[in-house]
């Protein structure tokens, strides 16, 4: 019988750090990593900060050329090469996912490295989406020591897999 989903899942900037943080889901606390610029309530475009807010977790994006599909309530997508995803303000796709050209330096989410092995997409700045209000805000794989990010939220990849498992479409992500 699969695992109930959890309700909610909590970030909190960890004292002394505001570049990482805490999530609680459930019983369990797991170290972050932040936005280089800390957490904003007011996130723009390019600052580097976590926004604050309450979050639905839109859709699981996953790499399936090196990894198996995770088990998880959420719809999921497997990253094609091709895919990336629109930070341009004056675009009209702003903040969605597009399909990039060949020699483009957009945001890929096919990456060389493996952040973007597993992706969560958040519903920030979505309903409305307003140009230059941040863009691309995940939760992905961290950095060695949890170097921070350009505004996600990221986790060891061992960790993400687990608490995948536990997230569904009514899950939400609260980040103080």
């Amino acid at each position: 019988m699969p695992k109930r989903s959890l309700s909610r899942i909590v970030v909190r900037r960890r004292p002394g750090n505001p570049r990482q943080g805490w999530l609680t889901a459930g019983p369990h606390t797991i170290p972050v990593a932040l936005g280089r610029g800390g957490v904003k309530a007011n996130k723009r475009e390019g600052d580097g900060a976590t926004p604050r807010g309450v979050f639905r977790l839109k859709r699981l994006w996953w790499r399936g050329e090196r990894h198996r599909r995770p088990a998880t309530s959420l719809p999921s997508t497997r990253i094609k090469s091709d895919d990336g995803w629109c930070e341009d303000p004056a675009d009209r796709h702003y903040n969605r996912p597009v399909k990039v050209p060949p020699g483009s330096t957009a945001d890929r989410l096919a990456r060389i490295d493996n952040l973007y092995d597993f992706i969560i997409e958040l519903d920030h700045n979505t309903r409305p989406r307003i140009a230059g209000r941040g863009s691309a805000v995940f939760i992905h794989v961290a950095r060695p020591q949890f170097a921070p990010t350009a505004g996600c939220i990221a986790l060891d990849s061992t960790v993400l897999r687990r608490l995948l498992t536990r997230l569904g479409p009514r899950t939400r992500i609260v980040v103080e």
